[in-house]
């Protein structure tokens, strides 16, 4: 049911690692969180949470190495050269990883993968979704926030690497029926607790929830309660229950 994946990606210039988990099902593109690596969605026990929608052919995962530290964690470098390594990184996803899913699951058809992450991997699960809509119908982001600003200090320095991979800068502005239309179709969950830790990802997530109430793209934002905190144990519980009720088709969605 695992399979280890490693291979020279071109566009990043060096070696590029993931896992499968699955036989069958629809594919999740799991993210790491911020500074996270490909097998962490299995130290964390998020494999194991999710392991009788994996036994059962209903869902099959690819958690993918980051590269946070290489650009957007990388305090070394100006904000240019992290934007630049960060696009590198997306295209590696959209050329490679996403062609490999592809091939693992015999499938071409457009939108068919999900994608999902916590606290960082929120942030790129929920970027990913929105910047590239004709290839994603599904995105669960738990416990994140979205805005670049959370990250790193940008100084008020803006180009097109850094503001088109900020949800909530480019978003309100979005006015392209292609985009919104894309949205409307697709299945977004947006989680958030009240707990310990969660204090920055709460406004984050009501704010990225306001803007696509606003734009009329339905969407699930769930708040729990005060004793879930920023962390795995919560994590584990919320990505089968959201996952159930998005293979189903589920209330609230």
């Amino acid at each position: 049911m695992t399979g280890y994946r490693k291979w020279h990606s071109p566009r990043l210039g060096e070696d590029f690692e993931l896992k499968v988990y699955g036989h069958a099902g629809k594919p999740l593109l799991a993210f790491p969180s911020m500074g996270g690596r490909f097998f962490d969605f299995e130290d964390f026990g998020m494999i194991e949470a999710c392991r009788p929608l994996l036994e059962a052919g209903r869902l099959r995962i690819f958690a993918v190495d980051g590269r946070d530290w290489q650009s957007w964690k990388n305090a070394a470098v100006p904000a240019a050269e992290r934007g630049r390594r960060h696009a590198a990184w997306e295209s590696c996803l959209l050329h490679e990883v996403i062609p490999f899913i592809g091939s693992v699951t015999g499938s071409r058809a457009p939108r068919r993968t999900m994608v999902a992450g916590a606290s960082g991997g929120a942030f790129h699960a929920a970027n990913f979704f929105f910047r590239h809509p004709d290839l994603v119908d599904t995105v669960i982001a738990m416990s994140g926030v979205y805005s670049l600003e959370q990250f790193l200090p940008l100084g008020g320095y803006c180009d097109d690497n850094i503001y088109f991979n900020d949800p909530l800068r480019y978003l309100p502005g979005l006015t392209d029926e292609w985009f919104l239309d894309l949205y409307r179709k697709s299945r977004i969950v947006i989680s958030v607790g009240q707990g310990a830790w969660e204090h920055v990802c709460l406004p984050d997530s009501e704010r990225l929830s306001s803007i696509l109430r606003a734009k009329g793209v339905p969407h699930w934002f769930d708040v729990w309660g005060l004793e879930a905190n920023h962390d795995w144990v919560w994590w584990r519980k919320q990505l089968p229950y959201f996952l159930e009720h998005v293979l189903c088709g589920g209330e609230g969605l």
